[in-house]
């Protein structure tokens, strides 16, 4: 099933981290795909990279970047275009990812995802960037809606507006965050719901769910524990509105052993499928839940 711009729905998957890499290989798990961060395997020959090509030989892979700056107003770094280009080709990666942020400024690299000022100014910029990043990668770019704790007095533009015209004008899709979502709706006081009914749903070729630290005051998106009782609620409403998107759970802090990484997975397969068989979803969900039967027979969902 194509989900956006002809790239397909891989079902659900999971990252692919370090500490799983034994795992992987010798058990050779029902997962429909992995996502890899690009920088650990980009300028890497060794082992991990050696596992990314096995890996890949089996599963359909998609790179996720951290490093791309897109925001930045930097130049763009044309030698980490070729070698990203140079990997994504060389792996058959279905897509490629960044996130609408910049990294640094200067030359410098913060390795953090600093938010932008959200400006007519800054949307002309970063729509020449993606332009730019897209001729080179030969192939769409698809960004992400990065989780932040503060914003910019200067900004007049909502991030799903911003997203949806940026997208109109440069053809790019939309890797949507639910659990940024949350967090940043947490730490800025918006309603994310209403986020979810103002992006645009069509653009959306990839669904991030993930854990994050609740502090009360303000949330922090760390990625080291299970999705959330209030995240998951909010990728229901999502997949009742958009239908099936590719979906991929994030755990990079604390990580559990495989197995109760790919229960989450199966647990956004279950609430899929509940979607596509009930009378409000069927009509756009039907193709949920299509991947993945060899993994729930494997595994037990999430409860």
């Amino acid at each position: 099933m194509a989900s956006c711009l002809g790239l397909p729905d891989l079902g659900f998957g999971v990252g692919l981290r370090s500490q799983h890499f034994e795992a992987v290989l010798r058990h050779k798990p029902a997962v429909d795909w992995f996502e890899v961060i690009t920088e650990n395997v980009l300028d890497d020959g060794g082992w991990a990279r050696q596992v990314l090509d096995r890996v890949a030989s089996r599963y359909p892979i998609v790179l996720h970047g951290v490093s791309l700056s897109i925001g930045s107003t930097d130049p763009l770094d044309r030698s980490y275009l070729a070698r990203l280009r140079r990997l994504a080709d060389e792996t058959r990666a279905q897509w490629v990812s960044d996130h609408l942020c910049f990294t640094g400024v200067g030359g410098t690299n913060t390795h953090d995802l600093l938010p932008m000022p959200l400006t007519e100014e800054s949307l002309i910029h970063t729509i020449a960037r993606v332009q730019a990043v897209q001729e080179q990668l030969a192939r769409p770019l698809i960004l992400e809606n990065p989780s932040t704790y503060l914003e910019f007095a200067s900004s007049t533009i909502s991030e799903p507006e911003f997203l949806g015209a940026l997208t109109a004008h440069t053809g790019c899709g939309l890797l949507l965050d639910v659990n940024n979502v949350y967090v940043s709706s947490r730490n800025h006081g918006f309603d994310a719901e209403a986020y979810l009914r103002a992006i645009p749903g069509e653009r959306i070729v990839q669904i991030h769910l993930a854990g994050h630290c609740d502090r009360g005051s303000h949330v922090i998106d760390t990625h080291d524990g299970p999705v959330a009782p209030a995240v998951w609620t909010l990728y229901r409403r999502l997949l009742e509105q958009v239908g099936c998107r590719s979906t991929l759970i994030e755990w990079d802090a604390r990580i559990p052993p495989f197995d109760e990484l790919h229960a989450q997975a199966l647990r956004a397969r279950e609430i899929a499928l509940g979607i596509s068989t009930g009378s409000a979803g069927s009509a756009r969900s039907s193709a949920c839940g299509a991947r993945g039967d060899a993994a729930s027979m494997q595994l037990e969902a999430c409860g």
